[in-house]
């Protein structure tokens, strides 16, 4: 049977894939480390759950509209208003089914054969399949490691061609964890303004930022910004619900409209008792976000100190999300592999830990840790990883 062409040039995602192996070798009785997953340790908090249970013995188990819950949209609107200070309409916000179909879905609407899409390099790993799945051609932009892995507006200005459509802005990113500054996203912004760009902008880690830093949406900044971007978010990081599958996009209502046409033909509608728990994750209390966002920063302020102790490596200590991204290029070279992409399947097969090789994310240098699991099981993955490094060495 022939697949059609367009997911036969799909490159498998790295990240389900490791965690995939490190469950067959779990069950399999080894006793694996996973730093690989993308989602917070933490159960979905009890009022969120309670809310969605009395959805169901209420009988809210039927189709809700395509977009969502009007409820919702009204519980998203609210809290944009209160975050970043934005208004929007009900019509100019669909809720999605998680913040990942919410970017399929846009640019399923947005792209034509042959647009093109500006990504920054590190990428999250799905932004470039779901591109080409569009019928776009990624056009990558490297963000390097001197800059905090973040592209420059020149950057983006020479990038740009007659067929640019859109610039992918993810600030706190996946995978690198670093945050965009309001001077940054202003110069990016003004580049998009002059061009008539796109700007889609992931903000699904604006929950979890650290040491003082500040979530900038490029939407805040100014009127004629916020009518450029495409503001994708949800609440899987935010409020540890990743199951749920609740997403959302805001922005222009002829995009918007146009996104939830489509979704009618594809998913009907998201889950309707997780938009009622969605409801009450935006409209009950937050201290549950503070305390896991405080949470994370603890184990990032420990197990940093003691990654960059390891033989071989550096790392950026991270401004948000829950990802550290070291450089082990020199680490893979005094443990004999040939690339990094051979460093992590050593790291998982003889030192039983899980990462996640940078090759997947553009920067095949490096790795990805997720710090998303306790403080004990981290550090003693840093010392598996330690160990290992210094026996290769002798």
């Amino acid at each position: 049977m022939q697949l059609a062409k367009r997911v036969r040039s799909l490159t498998p995602s790295s990240t389900l894939a490791i965690t995939a192996k490190a469950k067959e070798m779990k069950e399999a009785g080894h006793d694996v480390i996973g730093l690989g997953a993308g989602e917070p340790d933490f159960n979905t908090p009890q009022h969120i759950i309670d809310a969605a249970v009395s959805s169901m013995n209420e009988g809210h188990t039927k189709y809700t509209p395509s977009g969502g819950l009007p409820a919702l949209k009204k519980a998203i609107a609210s809290k944009l208003k209160e975050d970043q200070g934005l208004d929007y309409a009900l019509n100019e916000i669909i809720v999605t089914n998680g913040a990942k179909h919410g970017l399929y879905t846009l640019f399923q609407v947005i792209l034509d054969q042959g647009d093109e899409v500006i990504i920054p390099i590190p990428y999250w790993v799905s932004y470039p399949e779901q591109v080409k799945l569009a019928g776009g051609v990624p056009v990558y932009v490297e963000g390097s490691e001197t800059n905090g892995f973040k592209i420059t507006a020149e950057q983006l200005r020479n990038a740009v061609t007659s067929n640019t459509r859109a610039v992918i802005i993810n600030s706190p990113s996946n995978p690198t964890g670093m945050v965009y500054s309001r001077e940054e996203l202003e110069a990016l912004g003004q580049v998009c303004l002059e061009h008539g760009i796109l700007i889609i902008s992931d903000e699904i880690y604006e929950k979890l930022i650290y040491s003082g830093n500040r979530h900038v949406s490029v939407a805040e900044i100014s009127p004629e910004l916020k009518r450029q971007t495409i503001l994708i978010n949800g609440v899987s990081k935010s409020h540890s619900m990743t199951g749920w599958r609740i997403g959302y996009a805001a922005g222009d209502r002829v995009i918007i409209n146009a996104m939830t046409d489509l979704a009618s033909h594809s998913t009907s509608n998201p889950t309707t008792t997780a938009q009622y728990g969605t409801i009450a994750a935006y409209t009950g209390s937050q201290q549950p976000v503070e305390e896991m966002r405080q949470a994370f920063e603890e184990r990032l302020d420990i197990i940093f100190e003691k990654l960059t102790e390891i033989p071989g490596l550096s790392c950026i200590k991270p401004q948000g999300a829950f990802y550290l991204f070291p450089n082990v290029k020199e680490a893979s070279a005094l443990t004999g592999c040939k690339n990094v992409d051979e460093f992590a399947e050593l790291l998982l097969t003889e030192a039983r830990v899980a990462v996640i090789p940078g090759s997947g994310f553009g920067a095949p240098d490096y790795i990805r840790l997720s710090y998303a699991t306790s403080l004990e099981q981290l550090e003693t993955a840093i010392e598996r990883i330690k160990q290992f490094v210094m026996s290769k060495m002798k």
